[in-house]
């Protein structure tokens, strides 16, 4: 395995670590509990995706929980930072996350994971939006997998979460509620899913050269008009 890549498989194997090293720095009596979210949520409720870089969470535990995950990271050689609660200074977060998370598992005793799903997980990806990750790809797997299972998502479920969550659609990026609705509407997602995830790919590709040439210029608040910008003169 590679040190920065994570499965369904191997994540399970590291929660579990991390709940024996939390015990055994706590005792059985000091609970905590993680919400997954991001690529981790994909990877505990979905099939479509077998990897992810890193895993995002919301974190509730005693301040010990750093050194139990440090513990886990050294012991496996995995990266610093490999279970982070960054993504909550993010727009994506929302203090309500917890309240419509779902349970995945337990494990010794005193570590108890959730984790969010269907539309809830939607809304978190159109909220972020970004186009050379794999929020929008991942929006689509997540509505072809539901749709296949007999219990497809459908927009009035997704605007009810984003309303729970984020009190609308107004922080969003300007083309997340379009681009759902068109998905909705075409309903063939698994060619959807293919050409969006080929425009996520190519979107980093172009982000990576623009890097390269100017260094630290690329900020969240820039970024979708610097890839608007430069996949216009690509066309020309």
């Amino acid at each position: 395995m590679s040190s920065n890549s994570f499965t369904k498989e191997n994540l399970d194997t590291y929660l579990k670590e991390l709940a024996k090293e939390f015990r055994r720095l706590n005792g059985k009596s000091m609970p905590a509990e993680i919400v997954l979210v991001g690529g981790a949520a994909i990877l505990t409720n979905y099939g479509f995706r077998d990897m992810t870089t890193d895993i995002d969470a919301v974190i509730h535990a005693a301040s010990s929980m750093k050194d139990a995950i440090n513990m886990v990271g050294d012991k496996f050689d995995l990266p610093n930072g490999w279970l982070n609660a960054d993504f909550m200074h993010t727009g994506s977060y929302s203090p309500k996350l917890d309240e419509f998370s779902v349970y995945y598992k337990s494990f010794y005793g005193v570590l108890s994971v959730r984790t969010i799903a269907a539309e809830y997980l939607i809304a978190m990806k159109l909220r972020s939006g970004r186009k050379y990750k794999n929020d929008l790809s991942d929006v689509i797997g997540i509505l072809a997998e539901h749709e296949k299972k007999g219990a497809p998502i459908t927009l009035k479920k997704i605007d009810a979460a984003v309303t729970n969550l984020y009190g609308g659609w107004d922080a969003f990026p300007k083309d997340s509620k379009p681009f759902i609705e068109d998905a909705l509407k075409n309903g063939d997602f698994e060619n959807v899913y293919t050409s969006v995830k080929k425009d996520e790919i190519e979107s980093k590709d172009i982000l990576i050269g623009f890097e390269k040439d100017y260094p630290k210029v690329a900020k969240e608040s820039n970024i979708n008009d610097i890839l608007r910008t430069l996949k216009a003169k690509r066309k020309k």
